[in-house]
C-alpha cells in the first residue's frame, strides 16, 4: 500500500488544494493531508480549526485522512509509514522552492519521493493568501473554497 502525504499550512484549504488531494487519492492507496502547525506563519485559523476545515473539504474521499503535525516532515512521514510527498505547483515560480524542499527531504531520508501535480486551470490562480485577503475585505470566496470554509472565513472576518 502506497501512502502519500500532502503537507501544508492549509490556512484555509481551497478548491486548489482539494484538486490536488482528489487527484492524489486516485493515484495512491491512501493520502494523508498533513496540516502543519506553522506558528511562525501566524495563521488566521488555529491548527484544530484548519484540521476540521480540511476534514470537511475531504469528507467525500474515502482514502483520505487529515492530521495535524508540528514535527519535521520526514519524521511525520516515518510515523505515517508514507513514502511519497505530494505537492502542487501552480506556477514556474513555485518550482525552485519545491525542488529545494524535495532535495532536502531526500537528503534526510533517501527513501522519500516527491510527486508534483499541477492544478486544473480553473484552480491555478487560487491561493490561501488571496482567499484570506478577499474574505478580509468582505468579498465572496464561495467559488474558491468549500462551503464550511466560506462560513468560517465570514465568521473570522465578520462579514
Amino acid at each position: 500500500m502506497t501512502t502519500a502525504v500532502y503537507p501544508g499550512t492549509f490556512d484555509p484549504v481551497t478548491h486548489g488544494h482539494f484538486d490536488i488531494i482528489e487527484r492524489g487519492a486516485r493515484l495512491f492507496d491512501h493520502v494523508v493531508v498533513a496540516v502543519a502547525d506553522s506558528p511562525g506563519k501566524r495563521p488566521a485559523f488555529d491548527l484544530d480549526a484548519r484540521i476540521a476545515l480540511a476534514q470537511a473539504a475531504c469528507a467525500s474521499l474515502a482514502n483520505v485522512s487529515v492530521i495535524g503535525f508540528s514535527t519535521l516532515l520526514t519524521q511525520m512521514m516515518h510515523e505515517q509509514r508514507a513514502t511519497v510527498i505530494l505537492r502542487g505547483l501552480r506556477a514556474v515560480s513555485d518550482f525552485e522552492y519545491e525542488l529545494q524542499l524535495a532535495n532536502m527531504n531526500r537528503a534526510q531520508n533517501p527513501e522519500l519521493e516527491s510527486v508534483f501535480l499541477t492544478p486544473a486551470v480553473e484552480n491555478s490562480y487560487i491561493s490561501s493568501t488571496i482567499v484570506r485577503e478577499i474574505a478580509k475585505l468582505g468579498g465572496d470566496v464561495s467559488p474558491l473554497v468549500h462551503p464550511r470554509v466560506a462560513e468560517a472565513l465570514k465568521t473570522r472576518y465578520g462579514h
